[in-house]
């Protein structure tokens, strides 16, 4: 295997660097990495300076070995020099809701990955390679975390077109734009605008304990939304027991009046009407199968 070729000592001086005489540890550490420049204060080089270290730097980083002191010392270097980079991506999501340090965070990662990918001998600016890498990777962590609901990357896209052509359409019209109008816009059919207006909704969620009126502390989301009333079933059955209880014979509406909307028990019904507790049980019995005949026979 051909040995690394060195860098030259420096030859052009750059301010916030110093030559190989002060080499860093993790650069000493690889003998490979030894004659590298140490540079004290990445974020303090000149952005030209910056992008010769780093045409430099990703050349010997395609030599080293990954996992040993030398190729994490350059990788690191290049981070730092380049993360104005990610800076200048992140401006471009301002306007979202994200805090900008967390849209940084996830550019750096692009950026770690556009440093892990480039390839020096095709002779590509690294700028022209990582910018891309890093916007992708912010605008995948907008796709795939800040979304409240999972919606199709089809269906996100969508939504942002749409949000552009709104915008459009509004100053040109001076009012808010149909359907129709969007379709004609965007070039999709009036079914595919309605798909992606509705899938917008996803995008945040609001919270059941949400204020809905300034003036009344108790009108929240939560009091409006509706709910199972298992008396509106209750109802219901009342209603159709109703014509089967009138057409019982007298002394079965009243063994059913007093079991069930006096709650008494069978021994006390029997004292009340002059028989025994076994007879009571047996009309009740027949009372309450006439009446489940009937229900059964009305849902038929």
């Amino acid at each position: 295997m051909t040995a690394p070729r060195a860098l030259p000592a420096n030859p052009h001086p750059v301010h916030g660097t110093t030559t190989s005489s002060n080499t860093s540890p993790a650069a000493a550490a690889h003998p490979a990495s030894a004659d590298l420049p140490q540079i004290d204060d990445p974020g303090v080089v000149a952005p030209a300076d910056a992008r010769e270290l780093s045409r430099v730097l990703l050349a010997r980083l395609s030599l080293l070995e990954e996992g040993t002191a030398g190729f994490s010392y350059v990788r690191g270097v290049l981070i730092e020099l380049n993360i104005s980079l990610v800076k200048y991506a992140a401006r471009r999501f301002m306007s979202s809701s994200e805090p900008m340090d967390d849209i940084v965070q996830v550019g750096t990662i692009g950026l770690i990955k556009a440093i892990d990918r480039f390839e020096p001998e095709r002779g590509l600016e690294f700028t022209t390679f990582a910018l891309p890498t890093i916007i992708g990777e912010i605008k995948r962590h907008f796709r795939d975390t800040t979304w409240a609901v999972h919606v199709p990357r089809r269906l996100q896209e969508l939504r942002l077109t749409l949000a552009k052509a709104t915008d459009e359409l509004e100053q040109r019209l001076d009012r808010a734009p149909t359907v129709a109008e969007l379709a004609l816009l965007t070039g999709v059919s009036d079914d595919e605008v309605t798909e992606g207006l509705t899938a917008g909704n996803g995008y945040t969620a609001g919270s059941l304990d949400m204020q809905l009126e300034n003036d009344s502390p108790d009108s929240t989301l939560a009091r409006r939304l509706g709910f199972d009333d298992t008396r509106i079933a209750r109802v219901e059955d009342l209603h159709a027991l109703k014509p089967l209880i009138a057409s019982l014979p007298e002394r079965d509406r009243t063994i059913i009046s007093l079991r069930f909307v006096e709650e008494l028990t069978q021994a006390e019904i029997g004292e009340r009407l002059g028989v025994s507790q076994m007879q009571v049980s047996r009309l009740l019995a027949r009372a309450l199968a006439t009446l489940r005949a009937g229900l059964l026979h009305d849902d038929c």
